[in-house]
C-alpha cells in the first residue's frame, strides 16, 4: 500500500483553511456554530485532522484568535520604502480596507469582543492583543512624531483606536464613505497635532 506523503507548506495550507472556516462559523453563528465537525465541513477537511491540529472547541477558538491579532498587527507593518509620516498614514488608511467593511468580518469581531467578556482565556488572549496592536500604533506614531513621548504615543493611539473601533461599529448601520473618510481623517489629525 503507497501512503502519501504531505508536504509542510500543505499542512500550512489545510491548518489555515480549518482557522479561516473557524473564523467564519464564528462570524455567522458566534461560538454555538463553532463545533470540530462543522469547521471540518467547513474547511473541507476530514474531522481527524481537525482534531490532530487542535485538541478541542477552546484550543481551536484560542488559534482563531492568535490568528486575528495576526491579522490586526498586519495593518500597522511599516512600508518600509516610506516615511514614518506616510508609514503611519498608510497604517491609519488600512482599517477603513474594504474587507475590514464587511458585515462578515464585523460580525467577527463583534462576536470576539462578546467571548472576551465571556471566558478568561479569551480574555487574556484579546487583552494581550490588544496591547500590541496599541504599541505598534504608538511606535508608529512615535516614530513620524519623535518629539513627543512615549506616554503622548501611545495616548494618542488609544484615542485613535476608539476612534477605529467606532468607525467599526457604525459601519454596521451602513454609514457612507464620507463619514468613513472624515474618521480615517481624524485619526490623522490625533496622530499629527501640534
Amino acid at each position: 500500500m503507497e501512503t502519501k506523503t504531505v508536504k509542510p507548506g500543505e499542512q500550512v495550507d489545510r491548518q489555515s483553511r480549518i482557522l479561516e472556516a473557524a473564523l467564519d462559523l464564528l462570524s455567522r453563528h458566534g461560538i454555538s456554530g463553532v463545533n470540530m465537525r462543522a469547521v471540518a465541513r467547513e474547511a473541507g477537511v476530514a474531522l481527524g485532522l481537525v482534531n490532530y491540529y487542535y485538541e478541542d472547541k477552546l484550543s481551536l477558538i484560542r488559534a482563531a484568535l492568535h490568528r486575528v491579532d495576526q491579522h490586526d498587527l498586519m495593518l500597522l507593518t511599516p512600508d518600509l520604502g516610506s516615511s514614518p509620516g506616510e508609514q503611519l498614514k498608510k497604517a491609519l488608511q488600512r482599517v477603513a480596507g474594504p474587507e475590514f467593511l464587511t458585515m462578515q468580518y464585523l460580525s467577527l469581531r463583534l462576536h470576539l469582543w462578546a467571548l472576551a467578556q465571556a471566558h478568561e482565556d479569551f480574555a487574556s488572549i484579546n487583552a494581550a492583543a490588544f496591547e500590541r496592536y496599541l504599541q505598534g500604533l504608538a511606535t508608529l506614531i512615535c516614530n513620524a512624531r519623535p518629539e513627543l513621548s512615549n506616554e503622548e504615543c501611545r495616548e494618542r493611539a488609544a484615542d485613535i483606536v476608539v476612534v477605529q473601533n467606532g468607525m467599526w461599529l457604525t459601519a454596521l448601520l451602513g454609514v457612507d464613505k464620507d463619514s468613513i473618510r472624515r474618521s480615517i481623517a481624524r485619526t490623522e489629525e490625533i496622530a499629527f497635532a501640534a
